[in-house]
C-alpha cells in the first residue's frame, strides 16, 4: 500500500471513524496512491472481496485487509519519527516488513546485530543510489551503534562538470530513528556550495523520496549552478510525469530553501531539436548522440565538437528548457549567444549551397552552349 505521509493521520482518523460504524474490511488500490478517495469500507471479508474481484476492479488492481490491521500500520508510521509534515509517497508495505522483521528478532531473542546489518545496508544503498558515494560504511556504524535519535554526518570535497573551478561542496546527511524501534532513515541532506573562499556559501535542503525520485548529489550540484535537471517524478495521486527543474534564486519557500521550478512535458521544449539547430559533430553518431541528451538531462555543462566551414572547435552547452533552447559556451566558458551561434549554422549551410552551385556550374554552362547551337542552328 502506497501513501501520502502527509495524508497519514486523515486516513487514520477516517478508519477509525469507519470501524465505529460497523465495517471491519477496506479494499485499496494497488497501482495508486491510497488515500481517503480511493479506499473503500465494507462489512463483510465476502463484500471486500467481490469488490476486489468484480467487473473492472481485478485482482490485479484491489486488494482488501482488515481495518484493524490498516490502523495498526498507520499509528505505528505515524509514532515512528518520519516527518508527516511534507507531501511524499510512501510504501507502508516495505516499512512495516522492515519494522516487524525487527519486533520477531527482539522477541525471539536473536542476535539484534542480524537487523541492524539490514538497516546498515539499506542506508548505504540509499547513500549509493542518491550519488554521494560508497564510503560512509565506518561512520554509519559508529553513530547507529551510538544510539542517538538522530545524527548527521558531513562531507566535503571539490566538485566540477568537466571544467577547471575550485567549487566546494559541503553535505551534510541526515539521520533519524524511528520512535517505535532502532531503525534508522536516510531524510534529507543539506548542501552548501562555496564558489569563492571566505564567502558565503550558497544552501539548499533536498529531501529523500521513497518512490525512487531523490534529487542525486550531482543533480543537486548542477541544480544550484543554475543548470535545468530532467526527472521523472510523481503527482500526490501517484501518477508519473516528466520535467524539467531550475532553481529559482529569487524567491524562497517557507522553509527556507530557494523554490524550484517545474517544466512539465506538456510547456514543449525538446530538447533534441535545439541540439539539431546547431552544427554539433557528435550529433552524427547515434551513440555519443544518445549520451550527450543523456548527460545534459543530468543538469550537465557538456563539451561537444562545434564544426563551421569545416573547422572543428571545442564548445560548452547546456539544455535551457525555460526559454527553449541550448546555451553555448565557447572554449573559455564564455557564453555566446542564439543568435551568433544561428549565424555559424547558416554560414555553413549556405557554404554547402555555393559548393553545390559550383559542381553544377560546369553542367549549367554545357547545358546554356548546347541551347545557343540548337538556336543559332534554327535560325539557318
Amino acid at each position: 500500500m502506497t501513501i501520502n505521509v502527509a495524508d497519514a493521520e486523515k486516513l487514520l482518523s477516517y478508519a477509525e471513524e469507519m470501524v465505529s460504524y460497523g465495517y471491519q474490511f477496506a479494499a485499496y488500490p494497488l497501482k495508486l496512491i491510497t488515500d481517503s478517495d480511493t479506499i473503500q469500507f465494507f462489512i463483510t471479508w465476502m463484500a471486500a472481496e467481490d469488490y476486489c474481484l468484480v467487473g473492472p476492479n481485478d485482482v490485479d488492481y484491489f486488494k482488501n485487509i482488515p481495518i484493524t490491521s490498516l490502523i495498526n500500520d498507520l499509528n505505528i508510521i505515524l509514532e515512528s519519527g518520519i516527518d508527516t509534515s511534507r507531501v511524499e509517497t510512501f510504501d507502508v508495505s516495505n516499512f512495516m516488513h522492515l519494522y516487524k522483521e525487527r519486533n520477531e528478532l527482539n522477541e525471539n531473542n536473536l542476535n539484534a546485530n542480524t537487523m541492524n546489518e539490514k538497516n546498515l545496508e539499506y542506508l548505504k544503498d540509499q547513500l549509493k543510489y542518491t550519488g554521494i558515494g560508497e564510503t560512509f560504511e565506518t561512520e554509519l556504524k559508529e553513530n547507529m551503534q551510538k544510539g542517538d535519535k538522530d545524527f548527521k554526518i558531513i562531507h566535503s570535497g571539490i566538485m566540477n562538470n568537466g571544467v577547471p573551478n575550485n567549487d566546494t561542496l559541503t553535505v551534510e546527511l541526515n539521520f533519524k530513528k524511528s520512535d517505535q524501534s532502532d531503525i534508522y532513515f536516510f531524510n534529507s541532506y543539506h548542501v552548501n556550495l562555496q564558489k569563492e573562499e571566505n564567502k558565503p556559501g550558497l544552501e539548499q535542503t533536498f529531501y529523500i523520496n521513497n518512490d525512487g525520485t531523490s534529487i542525486t548529489l550531482k543533480e543537486a550540484y548542477n541544480l544550484m549552478e543554475g543548470r535545468s535537471v530532467n526527472k521523472d517524478l510523481k503527482t500526490k495521486e501517484g501518477e508519473s510525469y516528466n520535467a524539467w527543474l531550475k532553481m529559482d534564486f529569487k524567491e524562497s519557500e517557507s522553509n527556507g530553501n530557494f523554490k524550484i521550478n517545474h517544466f512539465h512535458q506538456n510547456y514543449g521544449y525538446d530538447l533534441e531539436a535545439s541540439l539539431e539547430k546547431h552544427s554539433i559533430k557528435e550529433l552524427q553518431t547515434p551513440n555519443y548522440k544518445e549520451n550527450l541528451m543523456s548527460s545534459l538531462k543530468k543538469g550537465n555543462l557538456q563539451s561537444v565538437t562545434f564544426v563551421v566551414n569545416g573547422v572543428e572547435s571545442k564548445m560548452f552547452v547546456e539544455a535551457n528548457p525555460q526559454f527553449k533552447t541550448l546555451n553555448v559556451y565557447d572554449g573559455s566558458l564564455q557564453r555566446i549567444n542564439h543568435r551568433e551561434s544561428k549565424q555559424q549554422k547558416q554560414s555553413e549551410s549556405k557554404d554547402k549551397n555555393v559548393s553545390k552551385d559550383n559542381d553544377d556550374e560546369p553542367a549549367q554552362k554545357e547545358q546554356n552552349s548546347t541551347a545557343r547551337k540548337r538556336k543559332a542552328g534554327k535560325s539557318v
